[in-house]
């Protein structure tokens, strides 16, 4: 009977996560699965798309698949997970969306260079898209009536009452990719998401 291995038995990487977070946990996981042929590490769609979906999608097979999960284990086995660090500032109570501090300093980033320090971003859920919702993102100077406000690290994101409904327990971070970069929400309100990763319903 064929023994497995610690890595088989303990996996940090499973076949159900998506390569965004795989990759975000796990910088170190990249450079195999460019390896396996999976090119697109850094697009939109395929950020969004689970482990499993990206390597059968690249003609994998199930054996194939399990093989490469193994070997992105191998590649993880002694390095810790990437803690997040984020720091929130201000009311954290029954905090329903969670900002990262990546997406906050990025939006630091982003206002300094385009002269705006001192506004915030508006995340706003819309009628639109390809899958029957859209996200936007503006800046704004101050909250209006009727907003949450979000300070994190210093940075500040505004949302309004009924887009607010539609992101409850959403995660908003900041990717950058060779071809696609830009704040990314993994809302788990949504029962699909289109390619492009900025509409769903």
């Amino acid at each position: 009977m064929e023994q497995k291995t610690e890595v088989e038995n303990n996996p940090k990487i499973t076949k159900d996560m998506t390569i965004g977070v795989a990759v975000e946990k796990y910088p170190a996981i990249v450079d195999p699965l460019m390896e396996l042929g999976v090119h697109c590490v850094g697009c939109g769609a395929a950020y969004m798309e689970t482990l499993e979906q990206g390597l059968k999608g690249h003609g994998m097979s199930d054996d194939q698949v399990k093989d490469a999960m193994v070997k992105l284990n191998d590649a993880v086995k002694d390095i810790p997970e990437k803690k997040e660090e984020r720091k929130v500032i201000g009311k954290t109570e029954n905090m329903d969306v969670v900002i990262t501090g990546k997406a906050a300093d990025k939006l630091k980033e982003i206002m300094k260079n385009e002269k705006k320090e001192g506004y915030g971003l508006r995340i706003v859920v819309m009628p639109g898209g390809c899958s029957g919702y859209q996200y936007g993102f503006e800046f704004e100077k101050e909250a209006k009536e009727g907003d949450k406000t979000y300070v994190v690290n210093g940075a500040k994101f505004f949302v309004d009452g009924p887009s607010l409904e539609m992101l409850q327990g959403s995660k908003i971070d900041y990717h950058e990719g060779l071809q696609d970069s830009g704040f990314k929400i993994e809302n788990p309100n949504a029962n699909s998401t289109c390619g492009c990763g900025k509409s769903f319903n």
